[in-house]
Parts: structure tokens; sequence; C-alpha cells
């Protein structure tokens, strides 16, 4: 199970709107082959496993995954259908579907086949590789980042001799961030004042890695025409909303099947995200610097936020604080 964790965390932030998932097949104590989901619409990791292999090894053999395996046509056919036809004779998987539809079904069907079905091992880790696309499927929000570079006095206008708040190498962090979720989220403010790309740049990813969503929240649902967001050579993924809370727009993204998705802004935007209660997670870097800025972080009159699982850690001049809100 540890062997198909780690085809699964190669298959992180390809796969949406699916779950990232690896899997492995073991015959007579040896290694087979192994798999792991590569993009939507394109075979799951127990398929991609079966290929490596004649039609004939597979008889007998042990599927280890970390995910129940599908039991439903999507785009692509179910897989416990495959497993029954290539007599697999055992199957152990870590994480238990979330969705109530298809909970435990996997688990019924092959059992009726006559195949031996372990389940729960490393549970609670083959579940964490999921997280956001769980709390996704269990809530129909998307799980929410929110990111700030602020100075000490809590403030996110940069000085007018210089465009950042934060260090080069709190910058790079943020794009690694970036790389781990689906869509970033700005207001229309942002938009208009900043001209942002919202885009994975100046760090080295896969060729196939795709550039998360841009959504833009707007009360007008009106941009300059001629933003980067709408000209440049991403604009297919960009998304505006107008006229509907920030609630409604978190719902019809998870409706699209973008489990995570990072708020950078600005004040009002993270504002409302805190004081409706939307945020999952937070990520702030602190620059030391003090200098008088007029827009707050968190635009806004809200209850306050308590962090749990916090870390401090030190980003070339900068402290990023990181943690989960609680809830409840």
């Amino acid at each position: 199970m540890l062997l198909a964790m780690k085809e699964a965390i190669r298959a992180l932030g390809r796969t949406s709107p699916n779950p990232a998932v690896g899997a492995v097949l073991v015959k007579n104590d040896q290694i087979l082959s192994k798999g792991f989901h590569r993009s939507a619409g394109l075979p799951h990791a127990e398929i991609e496993a079966l290929r490596k292999l004649s039609p004939s090894k597979a008889i007998g053999a042990t599927l280890y995954v970390t995910l129940e395996p599908c039991s439903s046509h999507g785009k692509t056919p179910p897989c416990t259908e495959a497993i029954l036809a290539a007599g697999i004779s055992r199957v152990v998987y870590g994480a238990t579907d979330p969705d109530k539809r298809h909970r435990g079904r996997a688990s019924r069907i092959l059992s009726k086949a006559g195949i031996v079905v372990r389940d729960g091992v490393l549970d609670m880790e083959c579940s964490a590789i999921n997280a956001h696309w769980n709390h996704c499927a269990s809530t129909g929000l998307p799980w929410v980042i929110a990111k700030a570079a602020l100075t000490l006095d809590g403030c996110i206008d940069s000085h007018p001799q210089s465009r950042w708040i934060s260090s080069e190498e709190s910058r790079k962090e943020s794009m690694r961030l970036r790389t781990n979720v689906e869509a970033i989220l700005v207001g229309g403010g942002t938009v208009r004042s900043d001209d942002p790309s919202l885009t994975i740049r100046d760090i080295r990813i896969s060729k196939n890695h795709p550039q998360p969503w841009r959504i833009i929240w707007s009360k007008s649902g009106k941009i300059p025409r001629k933003s980067k967001l709408l000209m440049d050579t991403h604009r297919d993924r960009t998304l505006l909303f107008g006229g509907i809370t920030l609630r409604k727009v978190l719902q019809e993204l998870g409706k699209r099947g973008i489990s995570c998705v990072l708020i950078e802004g600005g004040g009002y935007t993270l504002g409302e995200s805190f004081k409706r209660k939307l945020v999952d997670e937070v990520r702030f870097f602190i620059a030391p610097v003090i200098q008088g800025g007029k827009i707050p972080a968190v635009k806004a009159h809200i209850s306050p936020a308590h962090l749990t699982d916090l870390t401090y850690t030190k980003i070339g001049s900068d402290v990023m604080i990181s943690g989960l809100v609680k809830k409840g």
C-alpha cells in the first residue's frame, strides 16, 4: 500500500475533478506492475497497472489501490468490471469512497463475485492524499486556502517605491502553493488595480501540469476588457462571476469539480471569506516591514477565526504562518 501511495502522490495536481489514486499489482510476492491516474478522462490507476501486463499475468494477483475502486460509469468504464475481467483474486484498498452513492459498493460487487476484499488499510494516510477532494465530495464546497502577503502592521498594499511586500523566496513559495490548487480566486477590485496573471511561473513544473483556473468575483460582473485574464493564452481558464455571493461562487466551483481554491484577495474578498466562514486553511506571509498601509488584509468585521495545527516557517526575510481554521 505504501508503494500505491507513492504512485498516487505522482498524480497530485493532475486529475481534477477526479481524485489522485495509485495502484500496485502483486503475485507470488513479486510486484508485477504499478500505475496512477494521470488525468481526468484517462484510465484510472487500476487500469494503468493492468495495461502493463499481458492478460494472463493478472490472473490470481492481488491489487493494492489507495481508494475504493469505482463502480459506476463516468468518462471511463467502472474499474470493478476490469478487475473481474482480469481474474484478480484479491483486492486491498485504503480509503473508502466518500460519496454516499458509491461508498462500499465496490466491496459488495467484488465479494459477490468471489474476490477476497480487504478495506481500510492505511485508511487515514490514503485519505490524506485526497483531503481536498474528500472535503468537496462531502460538503459540496471546495477546500479554501486564504493566502496573503502582508506587513507587520497588517496591510496588503505595497509601498509606492516597491511593487512587492514579500521576499523573492516567499513569492516562489506562493508559486509552489499554486501548483497544489485547482483555482485561484480574486475580487474584481484586484483585477482592476493590479491586472494579475494568476498563473504558475518562474518555477519548474511538469509540462502536463495544468494552469489553475482563474476565478474573478465581482459585484458588477465587469472587469476591463484588456485584462490579462481575458487576453492571455490561458484565457479559457478564466471564469467571471457577478451578482452572486461568494458562497454561491464556491458552490458553483464545487459543482464543476474544483476541489481546492486559493483566495489571494484583496482585502474585501478575504474579509468576506472569513466573515462567511468559508476559509479552511490560512497561509499568511508576514514581511518585516511597517509602512502604514491603507488596505488591511481582512477588510471586514468578523468573529475571531482561531487556527489549529500551526506552523511558523522562515522564508527569506519573511515568516509564513500556516494553519487550519478551527470549525464550530
